[in-house]
This record gives structure tokens, sequence and C-alpha cells, in this order.
């Protein structure tokens, strides 16, 4: 993809990966992947969630979790922003939780120069249940409590972006909270039974709503410990037209947002300032 044309566009990568049990082979694949995209032109990368393990069992990030500011995965994804020289939303890295059997499931942000300017915790945790499936994320996981954003600013214009992570993007009520962004981000491991019926639905619902870019990373595949997930990384625009989406496997997609885009959906239907509650 070509560089942007003008400074009210901004090259924004999504990283789709099926992630497995090993911490060093994901590592390196987002390593590639991201490098692919950036040679592409993009100025932001996300990854999925869970990038960085898919484990056999649930306890198995337990066993990898770092404390917030140091640690190995900390450490590469630094690295690897500033080789870039690209923003990186890190997906999702198992952090210490206050309970010693459990993790927060964090979402962390790296400027082109290695520097962590964001953080989010998830704060939905994900729990279904079938004659087939089973997940429980409350078991293993520790809840977040604040939203998170961040801004950046490139060639004098500024960009604002929302954070959410999965089972978030089933309340709407997060988002109003956020306030008005150019874009969100949400990193995501939806599994195939929900995926299949109401990814796309959420994902547009959420850039309609809200008059802005959503831009989702997934993952998307069949794991080494059988669960299957449903893919489909997806650029979706402010008045809620797919612009780019994977729809299995590994690869990255890439597209464009606009801020003269954002200005003509919000002036000609302006619904975010006839909000009354």
């Amino acid at each position: 993809m070509n560089a942007p044309r003008n400074a009210s566009e901004l090259n924004i990568a999504s990283i789709q990966m099926v992630s497995t049990p090993s911490l060093h082979e994901n590592l390196e694949t987002a390593a590639r992947l991201i490098k692919a995209a950036t040679d592409c032109g993009a100025q932001i990368a996300v990854l999925p969630e869970y990038f960085c393990l898919m484990g056999l069992k649930d306890t198995d990030k337990v066993n990898v979790r770092e404390t917030a500011g140091s640690g190995p995965i900390q450490e590469r994804l630094a690295a690897i922003a500033q080789e870039n020289n690209i923003y990186l939303v890190a997906g999702t890295i198992p952090l210490e939780a206050k309970e010693s059997n459990k993790v927060l499931n964090t979402s962390l942000v790296f400027d082109p120069l290695g520097m962590q300017i964001a953080r989010y915790d998830k704060i939905h945790l994900f729990g279904f249940q079938t004659p087939t499936e089973r997940y429980e994320e409350s078991e293993t996981i520790s809840a977040g409590s604040q939203p998170g954003q961040f801004v950046i600013q490139l060639n004098g214009v500024e960009w604002r972006f929302g954070l959410s992570i999965c089972y978030d993007l089933r309340f709407p009520e997060l988002y109003r909270a956020l306030g008005q962004v150019d874009c969100h981000i949400i990193p995501a491991a939806f599994t195939h039974t929900t995926g299949k019926d109401h990814w796309e639905i959420l994902l547009r619902a959420r850039a309609i709503e809200n008059q802005c870019y959503v831009l989702a990373s997934a993952q998307g595949g069949l794991h080494l410990n059988q669960r299957r997930t449903w893919g489909e990384s997806m650029l979706v625009d402010p008045w809620g037209e797919i612009l780019s989406n994977l729809p299995e496997g590994e690869g990255f997609i890439q597209g464009m947002l606009s801020k003269d885009k954002l200005k003509e959906v919000r002036s000609k239907l302006p619904a975010l300032k006839h909000r009354k509650l």
C-alpha cells in the first residue's frame, strides 16, 4: 500500500495470527508480520489478543506473566516498535495481578522509540458455555476498571484512539465512555461459534454509532489446544463500510484512516451532537 497522500491520512495495519503455546515462536511471528506491514507503509500496527501465547491450558499464561514495565515480552515489543519505527498496539500480554493465580489481560502501546505510552487492562471477562465448549476468563484473569485511550501527533495532526479488547465489543457503554475518537482498536480472540454470528455485526455497529473507524486484530484459525478462533481481522470506516478484512489464517491487512472521511460522516449526520443521555 502506498504512503498517505497527505497529513490527514494515516496508514494502519492489523496483524492476524494463529498463536501457539510457544512464546518464542509467537514473538518471532509477530516481529516478521510487523516488519512486513511496515515495509508496506504502515505507521501503526496492531497485534491480536493472546498473540504471545495461546496455551494448552488456561493457566499457562499465569506462568509467563510479567511485572508492568519489565520482562522479556515487553522488552521484545519495545525493540520491535523501535526497529520498525512504528507505533505498536501490542495485542494483549499477561501482567501480574493482585491474586497470585491470575493475570491482567493487558494491551500496551509503544511509540517508535520503544517507549510505552498507554496501557489498558481488559474490563469485561468472557464467559460462555455450551455442551461442547466452555470459557471462563474470570478463573485466570482479573478484570481491569479503567477505560484506555491514547493520542499521537504525526505531521502536525492529532489522532485519538480508543482501546478495548475482544469481549468488550459487546458493551457499547464502554465506547461511549471513551468519548469521540478517530479509531477504536480492538485486539481479539473471538471463538468461531460466536464470531460467525456476531463479530462483523458488532464491529460495524460500534463504527456506525460512534462515527469513527474500527480496527480489529484477531486470532484466526485452529490452535494446538483445539480452540478455533474466528479471524476476520477487519477495518471498518465511520459509515460502517468494511475497507479490508482477512477471513482466516496468518497475515495482515492495511487501510487508510482519513480525517476528511471522519468530517464528512459527522457533518452530514451529526448524530454525536444529537445525543441526549
